[in-house]
């Protein structure tokens, strides 16, 4: 009985650390660049509802929400100047831009998560038609996670206000995932995205609170951006 309960307090113990881990990676990404932080929040929301949608198993959606929520980590180690550059990148910035999913992984890779996240990270730009990067895959060489958080990324990116564009409404973004299901994007995600998106799934109370609208949720999870465990 006492071996029992000292494995099951270090297990919680390296649960919790690993949890403060995720939280200060998550800090170090709002300090530099509020929006990011913010976006990653967003994502790691709709991707988790996602998840839950398509009825996946615990750790599965664990696995989803905490990838999405580092999932532009990687970015850190691009210029802000590039990320909030109110024109359109050259082809040499937009290389740049493209290494943050290797960066992402390659930063986390020492770390002894209970699930794939640096590969998760790695594959989040994939599409189906293997249009993505950094690797071009194609359909299911493309992590499962990955390809959901890809769905939920586009999502936020579209209806996100940025410095080179406004936000787009959510007619917008449905005929963006309509027109791409299939080709691009999973369709069976996509499917899932829509239900939560026009509130015909349960999850879709998860996703925006209140029915806020996206800037207002963004500006809340800017100042407060922690996970909880």
């Amino acid at each position: 009985m006492t071996g029992h309960t000292t494995f099951s307090a270090d297990s919680n113990r390296k649960s919790r650390h690993l949890y403060q881990l995720i939280n200060v990676l998550s800090g170090v990404v709002a300090m530099r660049d509020p929006y990011t932080a913010s976006h990653q929040q967003n994502v790691a929301r709709l991707a988790r509802c996602i998840a839950q949608d398509l009825m996946l198993d615990d750790q599965q959606i664990e696995a989803v929400r905490v990838a999405a929520t580092l999932h532009d980590i990687g970015k850190i180690s691009i210029p802000l100047e590039i990320l909030s550059k109110p024109g359109k990148l050259t082809a040499e910035e937009f290389a740049l831009v493209t290494t943050h999913c290797r960066n992402g992984a390659r930063l986390l890779e020492t770390v002894d998560f209970p699930w794939p996240i640096g590969e998760i990270i790695l594959h989040h730009h994939e599409r189906l038609d293997g249009s993505g990067y950094p690797q071009g895959l194609r359909g299911n060489q493309i992590r499962l996670e990955a390809r959901i958080i890809g769905v939920a990324d586009t999502v936020d990116a579209v209806l996100s206000h940025r410095p080179y564009r406004p936000g787009k409404t959510l007619r917008d973004v449905t005929l963006i995932l309509e027109n791409g299901a299939g080709t691009i994007f999973d369709a069976e995600i996509v499917a899932a995205c829509l239900r939560i998106l026009d509130g015909r799934s349960p999850s879709h109370q998860f996703w925006r609170p209140d029915d806020q609208p996206m800037t207002a949720v963004s500006d809340r999870l800017t100042q407060q951006y922690s996970l909880t465990a």
